[in-house]
């Protein structure tokens, strides 16, 4: 069954599963804790912007599309921290820009990429080194981030005022918050493509959260989950013959609707 890690391309796409695994199930927690999942789905169809500007001027995909994701996330947070009460509609109108943007420069391009369905719905096997390196350097710096201000960390997610009380600087873990978030928008892309991006975000953490109220618990089972999910799915999408992107996610879904049956019976 397990044969096909034998090839470089498995492997990688392995690697791939683990490290975004990771990524998504600290931040994916902390989005959740904090309901950011509005805002991450926005920044998430609108950094579709930043693979139309890397199609048009033949940019690396990977460094135009974290550039523009970093900033348009940043315009989010600003103008939702500024006008929370029209926060939804602020969220929809960037959300339309980003993918409005893409498609037009994407249209505009000279030798039309074919391969664009990859960014849109995700092609694990496509994973490359860069992609690799990329993700393990967001791995790296949200786990030591987690290591340095997990206390800063959990008490804005809370008890925002709380936090304010203690002399935590919540405006800056709240932007520093934001930026990994797009970070691992752009790291998921490959994975599961920008489409799918939200349901790895909150399936693992929203299960992960019924075993244990405690954050960095939560962001350990989210992270194993999601690489279950993803084994799960790339395994699917071998035998099957079928986009891994929807697989890792149809794998994630199951598993939410096992676990939503399970609290249902147990309530009962």
């Amino acid at each position: 069954m397990f044969e096909i890690f034998h090839f470089t391309i498995f492997q990688n796409a392995l690697f791939a599963a683990i490290l975004v695994s990771i990524a998504c199930g600290i931040i994916g927690t902390l989005i959740m804790i904090n309901r950011l999942f509005s805002m991450a789905g926005g920044i998430t169809h609108g950094a579709f912007g930043g693979i139309g500007i890397a199609f048009y001027f033949s940019l690396p995909i990977l460094l135009s599309t974290s550039i523009f994701t970093l900033i348009l996330a940043f315009i989010v947070a600003f103008l939702v921290k500024h006008y929370e009460h029209r926060s939804d509609s602020i969220i929809a109108v960037i959300w339309a820009f980003g993918m409005a943007i893409g498609i037009i420069l994407i249209d505009l391009s000279p030798g039309y990429n074919t391969d664009l369905m990859a960014y849109l719905f995700g092609n694990i096997l496509a994973v490359e080194n860069q992609d690799l390196y990329l993700m393990g350097l967001v791995d790296g710096v949200a786990i030591v981030l987690m290591l340095l201000f997990y206390r800063q960390f959990e008490a804005i997610s809370f008890d925002n005022e709380f936090a304010k009380v203690r002399g935590i600087n919540t405006i800056f873990f709240h932007y520093l918050l934001i930026a990994l978030m797009a970070f691992c928008i752009v790291i998921s892309i490959r994975l599961v493509g920008l489409i799918l991006i939200m349901a790895l975000l909150s399936i693992p953490s929203f299960i992960a959260e019924n075993f244990s109220k405690k954050l960095g618990f939560i962001m350990i089972l989210s992270s194993f989950l999601s690489v279950i999910f993803c084994l799960g799915g790339l395994l699917l999408s071998y035998y099957f013959d079928l986009s891994s992107g929807a697989c890792i996610i149809i794998v994630a879904c199951f598993g939410f609707l096992i676990n939503l049956g399970v609290k249902i019976v147990c309530k009962r």
